[in-house]
């Protein structure tokens, strides 16, 4: 069942039994309608203004060739192998000779650049830079292309840029794909010292993998360093702005919060691997990048060039999360490298020696506190502090209004614990009303689990992060996981979720639709239950469909388009409609939400006086319900109804089809306090009836 955007009527019986199939009109007709009484004159707790948001983690090639929209890769020649994404141009007459050198660099952070040197300038003289799984632009779009140049000896006098798409391989290893030129310009003036140059490329064609080609024009030696290619058009059209169709997509869901950087590359494969937050501001050109953790994880999606640039770091962060109306949440390392890699620990107490990679002494975890006090005087302090005033040259004088962060990504164990206690206090004695995250490990249940809970509670943590990765079914079967928590202490922070159609990090995962009508199927759960949750997050949230590490994720994209998921879908439903105020919900015989695979949940909300009932029939047949709204007065005539259906649960959508079932909205008619509706199969239906106590 193939769903559109278009409006439609429903009968006053709800979906339409005309858009069944004879035999399920029938069924829908005969069976008696499952009563749900919604005690609207009973409201419960509040809904937590961040219940819904995001988590955002470079995996997948998320951040460098995906959100951040630079086109170059490696631009400044710092990565381990330094000419990582380019590939010389060598003809019989061409370029004779380059070498990534050191030789009096732009800087001391940006210490590496190439040098290259022509017995004569031309097309066969130079590098190519094959972008992040090629280069994605588009027609009459304007591109701002800048390079750090000199002139070394000989006649060079500037450098033609060509911005071609590829065709095929070439026939030897150093020479790139050939292609037509989309545009072309000159950059001229070289002198023997360092200077940015900068022009605009307008292609001439759209291309999904094109190619930057820089070459020497003149006989003699050249060096060029910080090689950029950046799109104009970025998310409010800042000069090192994100790409603004993804940002739609996130904005679009309205989401409460903005987890970030991760995930485990906040722990880093060893410590010297880990995110510094204070390495990823300031000036871009001067970031340095380091290798991403995830680059090697998977043998099945090994990817040996995925490297953090850090053009998108915790100022944009902070940035990007008040553009979406999202409260940040930063995650800082506690002192542990990822468990999962080689566990390395920082001692709780003094310095003792060289650490891991032999450089200087070992970190100790008041480095990781002194981090976390500095990344808050980053975020709020007065432009008169150290950090804040760092805040402020960077072109942010007010604050960012920062109230929460993480201590750790997924950590268990006694080291952990050790570790978070202090970390805690040190946090709380200087800035009392940052809210904490903590972990209790990688998984929702068993010893470790228990013993983490048990000792967060005892200290009185305000957030505990829970992590589900499991078969849809575990979703379904766990909707009323939090019926039972306490009701007092820490709230929860499920702070990771994705169902796994296969097995939890198999590349044969799905983002299907029986994943996300589970997941639906949970969060009624989550928000039945939100005096005990009070923050949700699908995760992973982006993936590039070329260079993914990991799957299922919520959005994905190639280099021109993005699309977001089934599962994508079903977190704006509950994000766009997650109300004010919960309600009481009693389904027949006060049966155990999912009973009969029918789950349910309800809110208010106040801005608009509507009662919204959530419903998930994980079912074949149509099922046709009756909804009491218990206590209601002045209830309108009219409801909206937002469906996403389809009897295929393995449908998904694609960036052929990014809409293939995406939410449909229509009406229905509402009779006094009485909704009579019949919900088709395998679907999730949000009703909102405007209805005030």
């Amino acid at each position: 069942m193939t769903l559109s955007n278009s409006r439609f009527l429903f009968s006053a019986a709800g979906l339409a039994l005309a858009s069944l199939l004879p035999e399920q009109a029938a069924i829908a007709q005969s069976a008696a309608p499952a009563t749900i009484t919604v005690q609207v004159n009973k409201p419960g707790g509040a809904i937590p203004k961040n219940m819904y948001g995001l988590f955002f983690e470079d995996i997948n090639f998320a951040a460098d060739g995906g959100l951040y929209p630079e086109l170059v890769k490696n631009k400044s020649f710092e990565t381990d192998d330094h000419l990582i994404g380019w590939k010389a141009v060598k003809g019989a007459a061409g370029l004779e000779s380059y070498i990534v050198s050191s030789d009096r660099p732009i800087s001391a952070t940006n210490n590496h650049f190439l040098r290259l040197s022509a017995k004569a300038g031309g097309a066969d003289a130079g590098f190519v830079n094959e972008g992040f799984r090629g280069m994605g632009v588009k027609q009459n779009a304007e591109y701002t292309f800048s390079v750090y140049a000199r002139r070394g000896p000989g006649s060079v006098s500037g450098m033609t840029v060509t911005l071609e798409e590829t065709r095929r391989p070439g026939p030897g290893p150093e020479t790139p794909p050939s292609g037509q030129a989309l545009a072309q310009a000159q950059i001229t003036g070289l002198t023997n010292e360092w200077k940015k140059y900068t022009v605009v490329l307008k292609p001439s064609a759209t291309a999904a993998r094109a190619r930057l080609k820089l070459t020497l024009d003149g006989a003699g030696t050249a060096d060029i360093d910080v090689v950029s290619l950046f799109p104009k058009d970025t998310w409010m059209n800042r000069e090192n702005g994100l790409r603004p169709d993804i940002v739609q997509l996130l904005k679009d869901m309205k989401p409460g919060f903005l987890r970030f950087p991760g995930g485990c590359i906040v722990e880093g494969i060893t410590l010297d691997n880990r995110y510094q937050w204070k390495e990823t501001i300031g000036d871009v050109a001067a970031r340095k990048p380091i290798i991403n953790r995830w680059n090697k994880e998977f043998k099945h999606r090994y990817t040996p060039d995925y490297y953090q640039s850090f053009g998108l770091g915790f100022f944009e962060y902070f940035q990007l999360s008040e553009d979406i109306g999202a409260e940040p949440l930063p995650i800082l390392n506690v002192g542990m490298a990822c468990q999962f890699n080689s566990a390395e620990l920082a001692p709780i107490s003094a310095a003792k020696g060289p650490n891991a990679a032999g450089q200087g002494d070992e970190p100790t975890l008041e480095t990781f506190i002194q981090d976390a006090l500095d990344l808050i005087e980053f975020a709020n302090g007065p432009a008169t502090s150290t950090w804040g005033a760092k805040r402020v040259a960077m072109g942010h004088p007010a604050p960012f209004n920062l109230k929460m962060i993480g201590i750790g990504n997924e950590q268990w164990g006694p080291q952990y614990l050790e570790r978070y206690e202090p970390f805690s206090k040190a946090v709380k004695a200087k800035y009392p009303n940052i809210q904490l995250v903590s972990s209790v490990g990688p998984s929702p249940d068993g010893d470790l689990f228990d013993k983490a809970t048990f000792k967060m509670r005892e200290l009185k943590a305000e957030f505990i992060d829970e992590h589900y990765y499991a078969k849809p079914e575990w979703f379904r079967q766990n909707a009323s996981r939090y019926d039972k928590y306490p009701r007092s202490g820490p709230k929860i922070f499920a702070g990771e979720y994705a169902a796994q159609s296969v097995a939890i990090a198999s590349p044969d995962n799905k983002n299907s639709w029986d994943c996300a009508i589970s997941e639906a199927a949970f969060m009624t759960g989550l928000e039945r239950n939100s005096d005990v949750v009070g923050m949700a997050s699908y995760a992973p949230m982006l993936a590039h469909v070329d260079a993914w590490q990991w799957t299922p994720n919520m959005i994905w994209f190639d280099n021109l388009n993005v699309y977001g998921t089934v599962n994508y879908y079903v977190q704006l439903l509950f994000s766009q409609n997650k109300g004010t105020s919960m309600l009481p919900v009693q389904l027949p015989g006060n049966a155990k939400n999912g009973a009969d695979n029918l789950f349910t949940s309800a809110v208010t909300d106040a801005p608009t006086g509507d009662v919204i009932v959530k419903l998930v029939n994980y079912s074949t047949t149509p099922r046709a319900v009756k909804v009491n709204l218990a206590g209601a007065k002045k209830v309108g005539k009219t409801g909206r109804a937002l469906v996403m259906a389809c009897d295929d649960l393995s449908v998904q959508n694609s960036i052929q089809e990014p809409k293939k079932l995406a939410p449909k909205e229509g009406q229905f008619a509402v009779s006094g306090s009485t909704v009579n509706y019949t919900l088709a199969p395998n679907s999730f239906t949000v009703l909102r009836i405007p209805a005030k106590k």
